[in-house]
């Protein structure tokens, strides 16, 4: 028994470590796209770059919600 414990949890860690992997990845390529302005020059900004960031920016608060959570995900300060 507890050997597949131990089996157990170091699935899970190796699953986990694979996630956080998963996430420290996309938050690069994420950061580097940033970086460049989300490739998109200057000169040639228009409304629908506006919304794009838009969409981008309202789903990355969604994950930042619910990581600290906040926003819809925290605890009410007011308890009825």
């Amino acid at each position: 028994m507890r050997k597949h414990r131990t089996q157990t949890t170091q699935t899970a860690i190796d699953a986990f470590m694979a996630r956080k992997s998963e996430i420290d990845n996309q938050l690069a390529r994420l950061q580097a796209l940033s970086d460049e302005h989300f490739n998109v020059s200057p000169d040639k900004v228009h409304w629908g770059h506006v919304g794009d960031l838009g969409l981008y920016a309202n789903l990355l608060r969604q994950i930042t919600d619910a990581a600290f959570k906040e926003g819809e995900h925290g605890e009410s300060l007011v308890r009825k």
